[in-house]
């Protein structure tokens, strides 16, 4: 016989997880002993929302489920915007908490919120465990539904008193998950289509961004010869060299990149979710420009989506099916191409200019001069997003971690811990507003203890900086979005990190290299001129011409 708590942690040792990434409660006690002696390591937070953001962000490094635990009632709670995240950015992640006893009710409903209740829209399954001897098809079912597509958060609620019942029941062997392969003739039709065109143009969403895709989307890319861009969560999915990129698509429309969109006569979307702010692809006019879906599932019809053909299958298959019908057949686009070259230089203006503060254009351009191809930024959610999105160039995958779904502040920094943690070897940076860093800004303490090697880039604009550039956009009188910050130096000080105020342009990049290379945790205080966007993205693209006709 064998308690609950230790079925537990012997089925997640059977899923091959290493750590858990939580806040323990009371009713979580057994579990903690049961990790006690197992090969899993406990991360302890400061908060479970920042623990939920680690667990989300390992799913979506690795593809397999990152693991959160918390105690019952407010520290569940506490959990609810992480499996959000994780819910709209198809992150596969295991929600674990506990509960009060089941069979016997001594402290009556203290504490007691209905968790279960409370994640179900929120999670692709969530259940309570009511039986120690389910433990092991429980988590191995969990596990599986985590993973397949859409990946996605499960939620278990385990009581204490089943933590702490005896049990016999054998673990559950892991087996693969086989994605279906698409249809022979959708192939042949989807084929005939991209031959027959003209001007076709490649687009890559959120849901061509999984680890196991980087091969063959890359590979598809250099056979086909096709330009292609990128949604913002598709950003990275390819690996650079092809000189085939034109772009991402940081806004829905009038953006340098819908001049390729408006030339193109097919686009072949690639794993497009229409949980991310969308591209504005569409042609309105009936026999214009068409679209084929290529995703694991049929295609989400919006007001802004509807596909002309569709490929249904796993990814990876569907373009490598796609690659040995068409490599080698379609001609190369000498004008897509040229106007690449466009795009790409009025996207880089100004990414020299030594304005202090620092312009946006300017602070991107540094931090990829910092940054090694295989270094990962892990981005908060803010103004910056978007410059990121359009100037951030990739050239190894699943290097920019930026959000376009949940779009939640608060994630950057407990996303580079966990970046960090997966790959101690390469080098990581966390890019946030002064608004964002300071709603989980208590992991500090948490990269500190875990004595990471960790730079945190604070952008300082004192303001809810994307909300107050939009209220000025719609004419609205400047109000409500200003706030004080800490000093930040003695701010990271007082954590045990190292605190650097850029006090001009030319020391942003000595600052960052200095502080990668002496190790330790960094927190890195950048002033930001957002005027920017205002010049940029209202009036030199609003006088653009609509990329939707």
């Amino acid at each position: 016989m064998t308690k609950g708590s230790d079925l537990l942690v012997a089925a997640l040792e059977n899923e091959g997880v290493a750590r858990i990434f939580g806040i323990p409660g009371e009713e979580n006690l057994d579990v903690v002993e049961s990790l006690r002696s197992s090969k899993i390591e406990l991360v302890l937070t400061r908060h479970e929302q920042a623990a939920g953001f680690m667990a989300a962000t390992h799913g979506r490094l690795t593809g397999q489920p990152g693991v959160c635990l918390s105690t019952l009632g407010p520290g569940a709670l506490n959990f609810t915007t992480a499996a959000a995240y994780a819910h709209l950015g198809a992150m596969p992640m295991l929600i674990l908490t506990g509960q009060k006893p089941i069979h016997s009710a001594r402290q009556a409903q203290f504490q007691i919120v209905d968790i279960v209740g409370a994640m179900r829209p929120l999670t692709k399954m969530t259940r309570q465990i009511v039986a120690a001897s389910t433990i092991p098809t429980t988590v191995r079912e969990a596990f599986r539904i985590a993973m397949e597509e859409r990946p996605g958060p499960v939620h278990l609620e385990l009581p204490e008193d089943i933590a702490a019942d005896e049990a016999d029941a054998p673990l559950v062997p892991t087996h693969p998950i086989d994605r279906p392969y698409p249809n022979p003739a959708a192939l042949e039709r989807v084929a005939a289509m991209i031959l027959k065109a003209k001007a076709p143009l490649i687009m890559i969403g959120a849901a061509g961004s999984r680890p196991h895709l980087v091969e063959p989307l890359s590979d598809f890319v250099r056979r086909l010869r096709v330009p292609f861009f990128n949604t913002q969560m598709g950003k990275g999915a390819v690996t650079g060299g092809s000189n085939l990129y034109l772009g991402t698509a940081a806004l829905s429309e009038r953006d340098y990149i819908h001049d390729a969109i408006d030339r193109a006569d097919l686009i072949i979307a690639i794993g497009h979710d229409t949980v991310e702010k969308p591209p504005f692809l569409m042609g309105r006019a009936l026999g214009g420009r068409k679209v084929i879906h290529i995703g694991y599932s049929s295609a989400k019809v919006e007001e802004v989506y509807h596909p002309d053909a569709e490929l249904i299958g796993d990814i990876g298959a569907s373009v490598s099916g796609l690659a040995d019908k068409l490599g080698g057949r379609i001609a190369e686009q000498a004008g897509m191409l040229e106007l690449r070259q466009e795009i790409l230089a009025k996207i880089n203006n100004r990414s020299e200019d030594t304005r202090f503060p620092v312009i946006p254009q300017r602070l991107v351009h540094d931090i990829r001069a910092v940054v090694p191809e295989d270094g990962i930024v892990c981005l908060d959610n803010g103004m910056y997003k978007i410059w990121f999105a359009r100037n951030y160039r990739t050239r190894i995958a699943n290097t920019l971690l930026l959000d376009n779904a949940l779009a939640t502040m608060g994630a950057g920094l407990p996303s580079a811990i966990a970046a960090k943690l997966l790959h101690p070897e390469r080098k990581v940076l966390a890019v946030c507003g002064d608004g964002g860093f300071m709603m989980n800004s208590q992991e500090l303490e948490t990269a500190v203890r875990r004595k990471l090697d960790l730079v945190v880039l604070i952008i300082v604009d004192s303001a809810y900086g994307m909300i107050r550039w939009k209220q000025a956009v719609d004419h609205f009188p400047d109000y409500g979005m200003s706030f004080g910050n800490p000093d930040f130096v003695k701010y990271a000080e007082s954590y045990g990190a190292a605190g650097h105020q850029v006090g001009a342009t030319q020391e942003i990049i000595p600052t960052l290299q200095a502080a990668f290379d002496a190790g330790g945790v960094h927190l890195v205080a950048v002033p930001i001129d957002y005027s920017e966007n205002m010049r940029v993205l209202i009036d030199e693209l609003g006088n653009r011409k609509a990329a939707v006709e």
